[in-house]
């Protein structure tokens, strides 16, 4: 009698094949999930330069904001002041309205003023074309020295060394005192001593207002001014027509002192002649006067000869005259 064998449910060929299905879906997991995590690296690096972008254009945004807000409040500050003259214009407008209602009654005699006034502008048009075209037949009026008095500004050219202040100083303010009164009203004033140092620091260039008080201050002025000087009235002439000349304006120069310390009289003679040029008609625009003082005492014969030979010159060169006062 043949024993049964006994029946093995779980042989080795069995878990073999079992574990070769887990095998086979392990390897199906990892065969599927393999490209996943380098497509979610490339998505992060991705989304990643997406929000950097993003944060770039809000700070754009923002700025253009701040900018748009700056411009919004600057443009209701304009509106504000705008609405500010507005009111102010109407409230003009207001009164002006009630001074014309109230005029309205004069009228007729405003009329007549009117006709009264533009009547007598037409008598004084007539007179001042008579008197120009009298005046331009005259010969040139002239007074002391007979220097020309036709300029309408008048610079003064004065030397301040210590010969003119220790000998001529008190003559020569009466020279200054005597020459403004030739001029009784000009467009314009100017003073510097000879080195071209004006006595009014700030005015290069400008000319000073013809007053009353202008005129008293420079006399207040000029007895006390002291500035550097070395006897060279050159540099003060150079200044005076470098910066004044104008081919339009009529200009005396009027030159005061005792020498001349310069290295040549022809020098001095063609810088004065090449910057006052002659205008269309031949007239040079600045007319150039000197008064020559004396020679001091303790001061070189030659250097005062020197001013009067340059002066004279120069005057005779730029329509003006020269006055040499005496011991």
């Amino acid at each position: 009698m043949h024993r049964r064998r006994s029946f093995e449910v779980f042989t080795l060929s069995f878990l073999d094949t079992i574990c070769c299905g887990f095998g086979a879906m392990i390897l199906l997991l990892v065969l599927t999930e393999v490209g996943k995590p380098a497509a979610l690296e490339e998505s992060r690096k991705h989304l990643g330069g997406e929000v950097r972008l993003l944060e770039e254009q809000l700070n754009i945004i923002r700025g253009q904001t701040d900018e748009l807000n700056r411009e919004l409040v600057g443009s209701r500050e304009t509106l504000e002041r705008e609405r500010g003259k507005l009111s102010s214009l109407a409230g003009d407008l207001s009164r002006i309205r009630g001074r014309y209602a109230g005029s309205r009654e004069d009228a007729a005699v405003t009329n007549i003023i009117e006709r009264q006034l533009v009547a007598g502008q037409e008598a004084l048009t007539e007179e001042m074309q008579r008197l120009t075209a009298q005046r331009a037949q005259s010969p040139r009026t002239a007074d002391i020295g007979g220097i020309p008095l036709d300029s309408e500004y008048v610079i003064f050219i004065i030397d301040t060394s210590s010969s003119m202040t220790s000998n001529h100083w008190e003559v020569n303010l009466g020279v200054v005192e005597e020459l403004l009164s030739l001029y009784p009203h000009v467009q314009g004033l100017q003073v510097m001593n000879d080195q071209g140092t004006y006595m009014y620091e700030g005015t290069r260039g400008r000319w000073l207002s013809d007053t009353p008080e202008q005129r008293q201050d420079i006399r207040e002025r000029a007895r006390k001014w002291r500035a550097f000087s070395q006897s060279d009235p050159v540099p003060g002439m150079e200044e005076a027509v470098r910066r004044y000349w104008a081919p339009d304006k009529r200009i005396a120069v009027f030159v005061l002192g005792d020498e001349f310390t310069g290295d040549s009289i022809q020098e001095a003679l063609d810088s004065i002649g090449a910057l006052n040029k002659p205008g269309p008609d031949g007239r040079r625009p600045m007319r150039v006067h000197a008064i020559g003082f004396p020679e001091a005492a303790d001061m070189p014969p030659f250097t005062n000869i020197r001013f009067s030979a340059l002066m004279r010159l120069i005057c005779e060169q730029n329509g003006g005259t020269f006055v040499g006062m005496k011991h």
